[in-house]
């Protein structure tokens, strides 16, 4: 089985599939500070309960995702593992 086909076998499966989707990725308009703060922690609150966080996280970090909630995650809390994994 290809990487591809394993990323949609997870994908299929995660909580974020859905209406709230949206709280994962940052609006196209200005976010205040406290806003995004209660978008992330809506997201990963739903993060928390996900089956497949883990492949989540593993599949951001693999690709360098550079926006939105991964696996429970926003992108300066990816940069940091990946910067620990680094040194």
């Amino acid at each position: 089985m290809s990487v591809q086909q394993l990323d949609q076998l997870w994908q299929a499966k995660a909580a974020c599939r859905g209406p709230h989707a949206s709280v994962f990725f940052p609006p196209s308009h200005f976010e205040r500070k406290d806003e995004k703060e209660a978008r992330e922690n809506r997201a990963k609150t739903i993060c928390a309960s996900c089956p497949v966080k883990r492949a989540c996280l593993d599949y951001a970090l693999r690709i360098r995702e550079p926006h939105g909630i991964w696996g429970g995650l926003n992108e300066v809390e990816r940069k940091q593992i990946l910067a620990r994994s680094a040194s």
